[in-house]
């Protein structure tokens, strides 16, 4: 017996077919837009997709910009799917509102509203008062997901937070004395090295670096050119002029966040190498982490990784401000005089914090990613 369709059902999965593929091509950009959100956009005229686009390294062109230029006169008269509201403000370019109203686009289905408060709906409202049928709310959910930092860095001033830990099978993360030790095999360092691509930056405490002396680079082939900045939270600017962090970060940007009153001679060592000090407004140690996530937003950090250490992890759990966890569990055993991984009173909280959302092997070793609900 066959089952008659209705053209709304037609074209709500004609919508949500394109969306994915709109959010698909946003993700191209995570890690290499900010400040700017990493939008996806796609134009559609009579089913057939006649332009693509996602914001490109730095910010600029917007996605809305790159699709229309690659539709050309096809855009008149066609649907534009992108995944964030068209902005409707001067930037350091023109509204994309303007550019697809004068392309002639005659739909746009986006995905969410955008936090900003220089557009917050605006853009909408000027496509509409042109004539231009407006929908939102199509991948929704997944926009939210993918558009999380720009998010976070709109309403609370700070990146979104993504905690990463590898934890062995007796819940340490490092051998006895702070000793470097691979918890994790091959499959999962190079999950780790991905996922640094996708991030603006990455930040681990200063016992981290002082115990290993990490570069903290992407070390996939052909892949460096995306390695995130590097943050080292260090209250008492400890870090050494001779690290390799400090050594490198002419290559790949390194930024120190340290207290107020931390030693001024330390930092006229660390400046010539290359390496940015970022002071907090107190002279606490440990640091406020939340007025150091609110500098790193002001730079227009908008996705964080956090891979270390314990010290921090736990701090950042404490502190509520985690805002995702990927934790890699491994069958290895350190012993018991190794540095356990998370406190049990952090590992709670995080689990009470954040939901299980996915879990899967990843070689001999099993991932597991955690959410806000």
């Amino acid at each position: 017996m066959s089952v008659a369709v209705s053209g709304a059902q037609v074209k709500q999965k004609d919508d949500a077919r394109f969306m994915n593929l709109a959010l698909t091509l946003g993700r191209r950009g995570l890690g290499r837009t900010w400040p700017n959100p990493a939008v996806g956009a796609v134009i559609v005229k009579d089913g057939v997709i006649v332009g693509r686009g996602w914001t490109q390294d730095g910010g600029r062109p917007h996605a809305e910009v790159e699709a229309l230029r690659r539709a050309g006169p096809a855009a008149r008269g066609a649907a534009l799917y992108v995944t964030l509201e068209p902005c409707s403000h001067f930037g350091k370019s023109p509204p994309c509102a303007d550019a697809v109203i004068a392309a002639g686009i005659s739909r746009v289905v986006s995905a969410i509203e955008d936090p900003n408060p220089e557009v917050a709906g605006a853009g909408h409202a000027r496509l509409r008062a042109a004539g231009v049928a407006v929908d939102i709310g199509v991948g929704a959910k997944e926009a939210r997901r993918d558009h999380a930092g720009h998010i976070s860095r709109m309403t609370q001033s700070r990146p979104h937070v993504m905690l990463k830990l590898a934890i062995s099978a007796d819940g340490k993360a490092g051998a006895a004395g702070r000793r470097p030790i691979a918890i994790t095999g091959d499959a999962v360092r190079e999950r780790v090295h991905l996922l640094r691509t996708q991030y603006d930056a990455i930040m681990i405490g200063i016992g981290t670096a002082l115990a290993d002396d990490p570069l903290l680079t992407c070390r996939l082939p052909g892949m460096a050119q995306y390695s995130p900045v590097r943050i080292v939270a260090d209250s008492l600017l400890r870090l050494p002029p001779q690290s390799r962090l400090a050594l490198s970060a002419r290559e790949t940007p390194v930024w120190v966040i340290a207290g107020k009153s931390a030693a001024q001679n330390a930092e006229l060592k660390l400046r010539p190498l290359g390496v940015e000090v970022l002071r907090t407004a107190d002279s606490a140690d440990p640091l406020d982490l939340k007025d150091a996530l609110g500098l790193l937003a002001a730079k227009g950090i908008t996705r964080l990784m956090v891979e270390g250490g314990p010290v921090l992890a736990s701090a950042l759990i404490k502190a509520d401000l985690v805002d995702a966890a990927v934790l890699f569990h491994s069958d290895k055993v350190v012993g018991p005089d190794g540095i356990e991984a998370l406190d049990v009173a952090a590992l709670a909280m995080l689990k009470q914090q954040l939901n299980l959302v996915t879990a899967e092997p990843v070689g001999p070793d099993r991932q597991e990613i955690y959410e806000r609900g």
